[in-house]
Order: structure tokens, then C-alpha cells, then sequence
């Protein structure tokens, strides 16, 4: 059972994290049967091993700031809220199609304050394990979801930041973002159009 908590009076849907199941266990499952059956086509090549740093604000900043001399895509999100969980993988894609021009960071809001940050975290990286997020840099919020979303100036998950390779932002993507400027939910097509504009020469 999931738990939409971004739904606001205006009619604007996003996801605040509760705890749910979704998609976990299908992907562990798909695993399992790829494993048993053996000898189907060459071996999938060895996927990088899952890295999962738990950051407050402050941590989030240092590893946006990291990555400055590329364009930084940085996906919040969380595995209790369904088009986040969908569209996770297209920032993998982003990140194999760009490697070495673009760094792809995720921040999942998975700790509510309710159980540890150790139990949301083995829910994050199992969902991570799923989705070959190996050479993502994936980060935890440590401080409370609600906290982070103040912090961030942000009403729901998901959401899109891009940053310059100068370190300047560049673009947020979210609810009331495409709201208006688009007039529809954001896609990651919609990133990558921005991302290829701030690679151009």
C-alpha cells in the first residue's frame, strides 16, 4: 500500500515518501528467474556495486558541488512513489549515454522519522540493486523527508535538478514547474533536451 501525500488543493499530484513495497519485490523475483534459468544468451556483464551515502542538506550541496565542470543531473525521489519508481531508470540510461560529460546523482527521501534510516536505507539500495544504479551516485536523506523537502523548497517527489558545469542551476523540474511552463508532468525527455542544450559548444 503507498501513500500519495503530494496531492494539494490546486489539483497538483506528487509523492511525499511513506513506506511501500512497490516494486521491490517484483524486481528481486525477475532476478531470481533470470539466475535460475542458466544458460539463456552471453552473461550480463557485471553490474557496479550499489553505493548508497546518507547526507543532511549540507551533504547534499558538497556532493552537487563535487561534480562542478560537468552538467549535474540530480533526481529526487523516493520508492513509495510510483512515477518516481517508473522513470528511475531513464536517469541510468542518462547517465550510461552521457558518461564522463554528465553526473547523475539520485536523493531518495525514504526516511519519514517512523523506523531508521538503516531500514530505509536496505529499502533504497534493494530497489537500486534492481535498476543497475551502480555508477549513480546515490544518496539518502538522513534528516527527516519533510525537513529535506523545506530545505529544498520542494512540495513533492519527482523532481529534477540540473546544474551547469559552472555550478549554477540551471533547471528544476517538478509538479508546479511543469504546471506552468509545460503544461503536463515532466519526462525525461525533457531533461535530456535541457541537458543536451548545456553541452553544446
Amino acid at each position: 500500500m503507498w501513500t500519495n501525500r503530494g496531492m494539494r488543493g490546486d489539483g497538483r499530484a506528487g509523492c511525499r515518501a511513506a513506506f511501500c513495497g512497490i516494486a521491490r519485490g517484483t524486481g528481486i523475483l525477475l532476478v531470481g528467474i533470470v539466475a535460475a534459468a542458466g544458460g539463456c544468451g552471453p552473461p550480463a556483464p557485471p553490474a557496479a556495486a550499489i553505493r548508497l551515502d546518507l547526507v543532511d542538506h549540507d551533504g547534499l550541496l558538497e556532493a552537487v558541488a563535487r561534480q562542478r565542470g560537468r552538467v549535474v543531473v540530480l533526481d529526487c525521489w523516493s520508492t513509495s512513489c510510483p512515477p518516481c519508481v517508473k522513470e528511475f531508470p531513464r536517469l541510468v540510461a542518462l547517465e550510461a549515454k552521457y558518461r564522463g560529460r554528465v553526473a547523475c546523482l539520485s536523493l531518495a527521501f525514504d526516511f519519514e522519522g517512523l523506523g531508521s534510516v538503516a531500514e530505509a536505507a536496505r529499502r533504497v539500495e534493494e530497489f537500486l540493486r534492481t535498476v543497475n544504479a551502480g555508477r549513480i551516485v546515490n544518496l539518502l536523506s538522513k534528516e527527516e523527508a519533510d525537513v529535506m523537502y523545506r530545505k529544498l523548497e520542494l512540495d513533492s517527489v519527482p523532481a529534477v535538478y540540473v546544474w551547469r558545469a559552472d555550478g549554477s542551476r540551471a533547471r528544476r523540474f517538478d509538479a508546479s514547474d511543469s504546471a506552468a511552463r509545460l503544461g503536463r508532468p515532466f519526462t525525461y525527455e525533457d531533461v535530456e533536451l535541457e541537458v543536451r542544450a548545456l553541452l553544446e559548444p
